[in-house]
């Protein structure tokens, strides 16, 4: 069963579940499982951390159960709080999975140049910044992130995890004050939107170069430099996933080793494809 989720992730500790802590899968684990009278455990499209958003999260639970979907959508909107909600409940094939099926994340990132700062209404998921960056110079460096690379330096380590990724999309758009930035890529490591945002926020307020930004993709380890933008302005708006009968490709392909060439042709960093 796919189940098309959506939260505000200012009072949960993150997506993943976590003894004592309030997390989106444990509240949604523990309300699924009173629902269907059995153990629910759901694998999810990508992980978000503590303070982040989602418009369009993806989940998908196994049962042998028939599942009846806009009943459960019905009942869940009276379990869950109001927090989280899930949009969509439905059958797919055996195949999918949430996780591995996922061709690509679209995350959107929020600013306001206000001088006041953000709105009331909208302090949540909108993060002030200074009301003079430089919206041109953002977008020259991030297009020079585009591609297939390395992105050690915007990457928290994990053990066994690769940090090579296809940045598909990084774009800037502005609306009278509200500035957001569209990024989207087959998958994304640790903190690795936040980096990448708060990478070339640096160079809107002119205190780093495109230049200076394009060159990190030669680094191997976490640049300190780059700063990790606030979890808060950030929100996972869309998954896609192949047809139905492309499902078990895209799950072995995912899976896959994956390197980039290094200077002399050779391949560099390998792993399996996290979130």
């Amino acid at each position: 069963m796919r189940l098309d989720i959506s939260y505000d992730g200012t009072d949960f500790t993150g997506w993943a579940r976590q003894p004592g802590l309030r997390t989106v899968q444990g509240v949604l684990e523990e309300s699924l499982s009173k629902v269907q009278r059995e153990p629910i455990q759901l694998t999810v499209a990508g992980r978000t951390d503590a303070g982040v958003h989602a418009q369009g999260q993806v989940a998908h639970f196994d049962t042998r159960t028939a599942v009846d979907g806009a009943r459960l959508v019905h009942r869940l909107a009276r379990f869950l709080p109001k927090d989280v909600r899930v949009k969509d409940v439905r059958l797919v094939p055996p195949e999918f999975d949430a996780r591995f099926s996922a061709i690509r994340r679209h995350y959107a990132y929020r600013l306001t140049t206000a001088p006041f700062g953000a709105e009331p209404l909208q302090a949540r998921h909108i993060v002030p910044c200074r009301p003079g960056v430089d919206l041109e110079a953002m977008r020259a460096a991030s297009r020079k992130l585009l591609g297939l690379h390395d992105f050690a330096a915007f990457c928290r380590r994990r053990e066994g995890a690769t940090t090579i990724r296809e940045l598909q999309r990084f774009e800037w758009e502005r609306d009278g004050e509200l500035l957001t930035a569209y990024v989207s890529a087959d998958a994304f490591c640790w903190s690795m939107v936040r980096s990448l945002v708060g990478g070339v926020l640096a160079v809107g307020e002119g205190r780093r170069t495109p230049e200076w930004i394009g060159g990190l993709l030669n680094e191997r380890e976490r640049a300190s430099a780059v700063t990790v933008a606030p979890a808060h302005g950030l929100s996972l708006i869309a998954v896609d996933y192949p047809a139905d009968a492309e499902l078990a490709a895209r799950n072995a392909q995912t899976r896959e080793v994956r390197s980039v060439p290094g200077p002399s042709g050779s391949a560099a960093a390998q792993g399996c494809c996290g979130d």
